[in-house]
Formats: structure tokens, C-alpha cells, sequence
């Protein structure tokens, strides 16, 4: 009989020289910005060669994404944000307000995440590297959002005046606008507002939308 060849021991060693490359690059992300870090400089700091940071994440651009995707997830989980326990919870409650203020939570906590990230990154919105990646995760956004205000339609119901194509768009257009992280750093960071300040003003915004 052929014996089976079990790689499970490889798969795993691979899995924890690519998580150690992503938090390595967060550090640096964090500590130095964008412009300050490089497949060389990462592999330097992770203690793995240039190939390896290339085999195992990709490029710049895919090594800052797998950054901001364990950093938004919280975890190194490969579930979509929408299939998540939290996000299915958001439809859980009793109204259209209700969900605003769930909503503006679990917003609070996603820009919580990536804030940081995404102010070390916006100051070199120039690059075109990271021109197509920001791209990248406003779209990825959308798509959230969409999730969402499709769900709450779905279980709840929306206002006559978001009934129909247009009208649902123009809602998550709107609700896409609200809850950019770009909201979330103008009045945390800049600001200094506190994020019980930001989350109570976000769920404002949207009970008044939402009607």
C-alpha cells in the first residue's frame, strides 16, 4: 500500500513564517509609515529572506493588505466580515434605530482597528501602488456596507423614501460616506475626540438617515 505523504507539519510552519512577516510589517507600518518600509527591511526585521516575504505574502502592496485584513478582522481568520457572529448580530435587534446604534459600534471598532494603519498610509496617497490599493479597500468597504443595508432592509425594512434601485443606492452611498475610516481620524485623531464621542455622533447620523 502507498503511504500517504502528511504536510500538515509544513502547511503550519509556513502559516507561522507568514503570520511572523505580517506582524513584523505591522510594526514597521506603525512605527515608520509606508514610505519607511521595504520587502528588504521587513525580511531584515522578520529574520527571513526577501524570497520568503515574497513566496509567502507577495509584493509591498500585498504584505500592506495583509496587514490591514488581520488588522480589520482582529484576527488571522480567513471568514469574510459578513459571515462573522458580529456582523450577523447587527440584524438581531428591534428597529431601524436599533441597528443605527448597533452599526455605529461595530463601526467604531473596525476604524478602531485600522485607524492607526490608515493614517500611516494616507500621507503617501500619491504612490500609485498605493493608489490601487487604497482603491482596493474602499471597494472592499462598499461591499460591507452593502452587506449591511441590504441585511437590514431584508429583516427589517427601510423608509419609503430609500425604496426602490436608486433609493437603496443613494443609502449605502450614504452610509458608505459615514462610516469611512477617513470620518472616524478627522474626529479621533485630529480632533481628539473621544471614540464613545464618535460612535454616539455616527449613530446620530444614522438614526436621522434611517428614519
Amino acid at each position: 500500500m502507498a503511504r500517504t505523504y502528511d504536510n500538515s507539519a509544513r502547511a503550519q510552519a509556513a502559516q507561522r513564517t507568514r503570520a511572523g512577516i505580517v506582524a513584523t510589517a505591522q510594526e514597521l507600518l506603525l512605527d515608520g509609515g509606508y514610505a519607511a518600509m521595504t520587502v528588504a527591511s521587513l525580511a531584515a526585521a522578520a529574520g527571513v529572506s526577501p524570497q520568503t516575504v515574497y513566496n509567502s505574502v507577495g509584493g509591498k502592496a500585498a504584505v500592506v493588505k495583509a496587514v490591514y485584513d488581520q488588522m480589520m478582522a482582529g484576527d488571522d481568520a480567513e471568514d469574510a466580515m459578513s459571515g462573522r457572529p458580529e456582523f450577523r448580530a447587527l440584524f438581531e435587534v428591534a428597529d431601524r434605530p436599533a441597528f443605527a446604534h448597533a452599526y455605529a459600534g461595530w463601526v467604531r471598532l473596525l476604524s478602531g482597528r485600522v485607524g492607526p494603519l490608515l493614517g500611516a498610509l494616507l500621507a503617501y496617497g500619491t504612490d500609485a501602488t498605493l493608489a490601487d490599493l487604497v482603491a482596493t479597500i474602499e471597494q472592499e468597504r462598499y461591499v460591507g456596507t452593502t452587506h449591511a443595508i441590504t441585511g437590514l432592509r431584508d429583516r427589517i425594512g427601510l423608509p419609503d423614501q430609500h425604496a426602490g434601485e436608486q433609493g437603496l443606492t443613494r443609502l449605502i452611498d450614504a452610509v458608505w460616506t459615514l462610516n469611512s475610516p477617513d470620518c472616524y481620524d478627522r474626529l479621533v485623531r485630529r480632533r481628539g475626540w473621544s471614540p464613545e464621542e464618535y460612535e454616539a455622533w455616527l449613530a446620530g447620523q444614522l438614526v436621522a438617515l434611517l428614519g
